[in-house]
């Protein structure tokens, strides 16, 4: 098994069902399902066989639009959200211009800190990656580049916790959503 290993650190992959080093149980399934849907691609798996790249090109087929249309849900909701407590600083305070623009500042540093800041901490602990590194991952991967160069649960001496992966994939689901909003709200400034 160290031999194994060792071969995987060095970029040696095994074809066939020899080992996965754990990726596809369904937390791995999960965050594969995820990268695919959401164009992030990070490249390290990949199906190997032909009945699996047809299935994952079907998958794809339907599964952008479909995430695309879930996206736009989720950003809706956010906005509705702030939009409603907008509404509720007017009526209470009776402030006019104030309540959006305090509404959209915090819903900005929310989203900053919840997508942005906190989630390089919880790869610094899980990853053993800087915060600087946790960050590098956190934007490429909400702004759908995944180069790649970094993605979570693959190190094999590392153990992670089961939830992990499954609590990344909804943080890129709601993150991509928020970063949509905001890139929508820049545009709109710049218009």
């Amino acid at each position: 098994l160290q031999g194994i290993i060792q071969a995987y650190k060095s970029g040696i992959t095994l074809q066939g069902n020899t080992t996965s080093l754990g990726r596809w149980d369904f937390s791995g399934s999960f965050f594969f399902s995820i990268s695919a849907i959401t164009t992030i691609g990070y490249g390290n798996l990949s199906p190997s066989t032909a009945v699996g790249r047809i299935f994952c090109i079907m998958f794809a087929l339907f599964g952008i639009p479909l995430n695309l249309v879930l996206l736009n849900e989720i950003g809706q909701l956010m906005l509705l959200g702030v939009q409603h407590c907008a509404c509720r600083l007017e009526e209470v305070f009776h402030w006019q211009n104030k309540a959006s623009f305090l509404m959209k500042t915090c819903a900005l540093v929310t989203g900053l800190l919840l997508f942005l800041l906190l989630p390089p901490l919880l790869f610094s602990d899980k990853e053993g990656w800087s915060y600087e590194e946790g960050f590098y991952y956190s934007f490429i991967t909400l702004s759908t580049i995944g180069f790649g160069d970094y993605v979570i649960g693959m190190n094999p001496d590392r153990t992670y916790p089961s939830w992990y992966k499954n609590v990344i994939s909804l943080w890129i689901l709601f993150g991509m959503a928020w970063l949509a909003l905001v890139i929508k709200f820049c545009i709109n400034l710049l218009e």
